[in-house]
């Protein structure tokens, strides 16, 4: 006895830990010194509040399907007519109210529908998570390049006022040109310093995705370079069918019509099954109680409700064809953002760039064995880092535009990364 006892209390126990683990939260990511933009997407998604709030109100709908399988109670009631003993009547009834017109199975209709739009929901918000992280993470990658650039560039501006500090010391430029040069570096130096504020509020805001309040990285891995490959915008258009916030507005109409049908329902009345006993103690009789309830529907047919309902049905279903012609539009707008950030990269990387740079180079020659002045110098360098800047840009918008594609498409966007010297 003792030992099944023990058993029973061995195998509940096992069965709670299997209930927590299954309701446990995923382990978090450690990103470590370095974050990839897979690590990011996991760890938001594990982690978001938006999300978890979602996860919560399909569990609360799974109650609503339990509830609407739920069958009508029965009512117990027990009357004594005549308190003197000898003339006494006592009643004992058990009534049983019949769900007609098929309430039941509707009403469990209607909370399966809700479930599956609790569904769509969550897709949608897991869309629009995906969306986001991926802007923010390329928002990293683009505070980190502007970081390196400025870098880059207070290196530059360190060595140019050097090379000016000996010039002017050789009596071969004049004492301005060195005050240009530290003028110049404290100007770096300020855009270092913003660079590296910039860079912390986009790591801040790429971490609060997941819920973290300082980041638990220090660098974001990835090439900001490199570029999504999409179909054509006819085909994405027929993708959008599949969108998750077409999915949401088309069970937003089953949603309101399995309403409606509920509603409809409630105008076939309920019926009342009675039956019990009676004890009559004047006569010494045990009687047979039967019983039938039936209400009359003559005034209240639940038309006001059926009518609502239908009319909440036609706005959903208007609703969702405005939202596909929005989607569409906002698709076309990030699909020609993508393209033409693209192309202007493209331009950047292959044309612009190069010859900026072998200007700089050879302006800053020339500067060092006297054939130019520092301002000239200090002309080139800005346009270099203009043209870097510009170029970092239009990689950031081409990133982004992507990322609103996603927001629209969700998983059923097909999107591909490539490098830019392959376009």
């Amino acid at each position: 006895m003792r030992s099944n006892y023990l058993l029973c209390c061995l195998l509940w126990s096992c069965t709670l830990l299997a209930h927590a683990e299954s309701h446990a939260p995923p382990a978090p990511i450690n990103p470590g010194n370095g974050l990839s933009l897979e690590q990011a997407l996991d760890l938001a998604l594990n982690a978001n509040a938006e999300i978890a709030v979602g996860l919560r109100e399909r569990e609360a709908i799974q109650g609503m399907q339990l509830q609407a399988a739920a069958r009508p109670n029965p009512v117990a009631t027990a009357r004594i007519e005549d308190l003197r003993s000898n003339t006494r009547e006592s009643t004992l009834e058990i009534s049983q109210p019949l769900e007609l017109g098929n309430k039941r199975a509707i009403r469990m209709q209607a909370a399966d529908v809700y479930y599956d739009a609790a569904t769509a929901a969550l897709a949608l918000k897991k869309a629009e998570l995906q969306a986001d992280v991926m802007a923010a993470f390329y928002g990293v990658l683009a505070a980190q390049e502007r970081q390196e650039l400025a870098e880059d560039s207070l290196q530059i501006a360190q060595r140019a006022k050097d090379v000016a500090s000996k010039r002017v010391l050789a009596g071969k430029l004049s004492p301005v040109e060195e005050t240009r040069s530290r003028i110049a570096e404290t100007s770096v130096r300020i855009e270092l310093a913003q660079a590296k504020s910039a860079l912390n509020i986009a790591r801040r805001q790429l971490a609060a995705l997941w819920g973290d309040a300082l980041p638990g990285f220090t660098k974001a891995e990835g090439r900001i370079e490199n570029f999504h490959r999409l179909p054509g915008l006819e085909q994405l258009n027929r993708q959008l069918d599949n969108a998750p916030a077409m999915q949401r507005a088309r069970l937003e109409v089953d949603t309101r019509q399995a309403l409606a049908d509920v509603e409809k329902t409630k105008a076939t009345p309920d019926i009342a099954v009675t039956v019990g006993a009676k004890r009559n103690e004047e006569l010494g009789l045990n009687q047979a109680v039967l019983g039938l309830s039936v209400p009359i529907p003559l005034f209240d047919r639940n038309q006001g409700n059926i009518q609502e309902a239908l009319s909440r049905t036609d706005k959903a279903r208007a609703e969702a064809a405005a939202l596909r012609v929005q989607l569409e539009a906002a698709l076309a707008r990030a699909y020609e953002q993508l393209h033409s950030s693209q192309q202007a990269a493209v331009s950047y990387e292959n044309e612009i760039l190069p010859d900026a740079q072998n200007a700089f180079e050879a302006i800053s020659k020339g500067f060092e064995f006297g054939k130019f002045n520092f301002h000239e110098v200090l002309d080139a360098q800005r346009a270099l880092v203009q043209v870097k800047l510009l170029r970092l840009g239009t990689l950031l918008q081409a990133h982004q535009a992507a990322a609103d594609i996603r927001r629209i498409l969700g998983d059923a966007a097909t999107i591909s990364t490539t490098q830019l010297q392959e376009q």
